[in-house]
């Protein structure tokens, strides 16, 4: 695995620090008016979501971590686990249901998520960034209605609640933003 100083650290990239696997999330580089410049990291720890700051000198040197990137079909939950298929070798994996976090109930059968890896344990999963879901609840569309800042509260069929547009109305399909947890258009 590559070394890598400690001022060449980038938000995004993953770090193994203290034997455990870390994702940078902020880092600010400080220039003192005494003593060396550093950069200022702000970590999360991949496999438990505990945080750590840490302070890197630009001699030091960290090991950062390539992680594999597969795209994984959601096939079925059992017992809080997913349950995924390799789309290339149609290996069955499970992932546990917490990997997707709040985002968990935007999961939708057949649907094709990207998985990291780091050798064997999986350690990330994202679903796609736009997802079509139906509304089961809102209220009526009020004819005339038509302020572009005004948005109402709608129930969608997985139970999440989103603000919608005064114009949607129940029972119609919209595309809501997996990133975000906002309502993005109509389907």
């Amino acid at each position: 695995m590559p070394k890598v100083n400690g001022n060449e650290i980038r938000p995004g990239n993953v770090l193994e620090h203290n034997g455990g696997l870390w994702a940078a999330v902020k880092v600010d580089h400080v220039k003192p008016g005494k003593g060396g410049a550093f950069a200022q990291v702000e970590m999360r720890n991949l496999r438990n979501g505990s945080k750590l700051n840490e302070r890197f000198r630009s001699a030091d040197k960290v090991e950062r971590v390539r992680l594999e990137q597969k795209d994984q079909q959601f096939l079925y939950e059992d017992a809080g686990m997913l349950i995924v298929m390799d789309t290339e070798t149609y290996e069955q994996v499970q992932l546990p249901a917490e990997l997707l976090g709040e985002r968990r109930p935007f999961l939708q059968d057949g649907m094709t998520l990207v998985v990291e890896f780091y050798e064997d344990e999986a350690l990330n999963a994202t679903l796609p960034q736009k997802v079509v879901c139906k509304i089961v609840e809102t209220e009526p569309v009020v004819k005339g209605q038509t302020a572009a800042n005004s948005f109402k509260p709608a129930v969608l069929d997985n139970g999440i609640k989103v603000m919608v547009p005064p114009f949607v109305g129940q029972d119609e399909d919209i595309v809501v933003n997996t990133e975000t947890m906002e309502y993005a258009e109509r389907a």
